[in-house]
């Protein structure tokens, strides 16, 4: 659970420190619905860039940021609709656009769900502690921002194989950096060096988003909701809401949609993960290219009993649509193809995992044989920014890319995606994948028997987390009156 009761010295220190730095903290329901966001705090946004280390943009912590850069406000949930012609289904797959997030991911959103808490209760000492980030991208970024915005210090971790944009921007905001072995599903070596770091040092507090209930939290209750604001909004009298499909990469993102599946009687939970490393699937392990999902373990805030389907997606399909999406030979065959310059433009919107979660949502609508009255939700955790990189590499191995090379990678990778390596979980299914959490987190991590069980068992286990929103609201409203730096502005 998310503690709500620490101590009262390191409580008092976090107010020095909001002092100091002249920080107020937004609540949820104004990361929900940020007009509900003091009129003074926006006319000081109007001069504020969007990736600013300033701390008016965890005000900016929000799916509903105006798409710009620099002064941006507020309007409406950011998302794109992908239609018939560029996914080959019937079905609305709407993506949440996760770039207009400060740092240009949603992860500052996660990595906020489990530091604001912290820091208004008396459970993180922002003076004398340091905020340990254990990521496999852009987790410990959004961290690390955010942790330079609330006034601590912070040490990131991720494996040394991802992408160098990660590194290069860590390095500007980031009081440390460690990268540990390996690609993106050595999880492991991450959790190692962290209980190195208890070992050995006294001044840290490991946000481990894996296991911190905020991550879910946060997204249960402001992605599910951003999702909830477009169903509204689109719907019609024949519209069915068939589900969301999410990579898991830290479980997070499963959060919003069990918020969906909660709100939409008939709506599904699928989750999905690299075919390289099925741990879903087939209890599997490997390394793969999808950067952010598929770290060869269950989390432990992932919610098994409520997931309906997994999926595997290879690795491979998503790095062509990479090349596809980015490439100017390729935007013109899509163009050929009947897709709209705008959405040909946006595109790049969409990271690798974005593009994962795009795949998972065809296999998914193909399997279910949707119709043009359902509507299936995910969304981009990052774009292309993130994957320059990436995309540098595949135009190295691949420099002659034109029209023959872009039909292959439209037709072979998008229009011939098929409903194999998917499973839909029946009940030992789902307690199949929810054992397996016990190898990581009973034996290797801490965490109880009596807990992995009361997570499968007790039947208001996910409940009284998704409860606990008001009481972290009424934390945060009571430190910003104890700072008194509101008032002030």
């Amino acid at each position: 659970m998310i503690k709500l009761t620490g101590k009262k010295e390191k409580y008092l220190n976090a107010v020095k420190r909001a002092k100091e730095k002249k920080f107020v903290m937004p609540t949820f329901k104004q990361m929900k619905n940020p007009e509900l966001i003091p009129r003074k705090i926006k006319d000081k946004l109007k001069n504020v860039g969007l990736w600013d280390v300033n701390p008016l943009n965890l005000f900016r912590i929000t799916w509903k940021n105006e798409p710009t850069m620099n002064g941006g406000l507020y309007g409406n949930t950011n998302y794109i609709e992908l239609p018939k012609e560029l996914t080959g289904v019937d079905a609305r797959i709407i993506v949440l656009v996760g770039k207009w997030f400060p740092t240009g991911a949603h992860k500052v959103g996660a990595t906020y769900g489990c530091l604001a808490p912290a820091l208004t209760s008396g459970n993180f000492d922002p003076i004398n502690e340091k905020a340990v980030w254990p990521s496999t991208g852009n987790y410990c970024r959004g961290g690390a921002y955010n942790s330079q915005l609330l006034g601590c210090d912070s040490i990131a971790i991720l494996p040394e194989e991802m992408s160098a944009e990660r590194f290069e921007w860590l390095k500007t905001v980031a009081g440390e950096i460690i990268a540990t072995p390996g690609c993106e599903s050595n999880v492991k070596e991450i959790y190692d060096k962290c209980h190195e770091l208890n070992a050995t040092r006294t001044n840290i507090t490991i946000f481990n988003q894996f296991a911190e209930f905020g991550n879910h939290l946060w997204h249960y209750e402001v992605t599910g909701n951003a999702m909830k604001d477009i169903i509204e909004n689109i719907k019609t009298d024949k519209t069915r809401v068939a589900g969301v499909c999410v990579t898991s990469g830290s479980a997070g993102c499963v959060g919003s949609a069990d918020f969906i599946k909660e709100t939409y009687k008939d709506a599904k939970v699928c989750v999905s993960e690299a075919l390289q490393c099925p741990t879903l699937l087939n209890n599997g392990f490997g390394g793969h290219k999808i950067e952010g999902i598929g770290d060869k373990h269950i989390p432990w805030i992932h919610n098994v009993k409520n997931t309906d389907m997994v999926v595997a997606i290879d690795d491979n399909d998503c790095m062509n649509i990479v090349r596809l999406f980015n490439d100017e030979q390729g935007k013109k065959y899509l163009e050929k193809q009947g897709i709209s310059k705008e959405l040909i433009e946006s595109l790049d919107f969409l990271g690798i995992s974005g593009i994962a979660n795009m795949l998972t949502c065809i296999k998914f609508a193909k399997y279910y044989e949707l119709t043009s009255d359902d509507v299936v939700l995910t969304l981009a955790t990052d774009s292309m920014e993130m994957y320059k990189s990436r995309f540098n590499e595949l135009v190295q191995r691949e420099p002659n890319y034109g029209v023959e090379q872009a039909s292959r990678d439209f037709h072979r990778h998008i229009m011939g995606i098929t409903t194999d390596n998917m499973l839909e979980c029946n009940y030992y299914d789902k307690k199949r994948i929810h054992n397996l959490k016990y190898y990581t987190w009973v034996e290797q991590q801490g965490k109880t028997y009596k807990e992995i069980n009361e997570q499968w068992y007790k039947e208001d286990y996910w409940d009284n987390i998704h409860n606990m929103t008001d009481k972290v609201d009424e934390l945060i409203e009571k430190f910003n009156k104890d700072t008194g730096v509101l008032e002030k502005i």
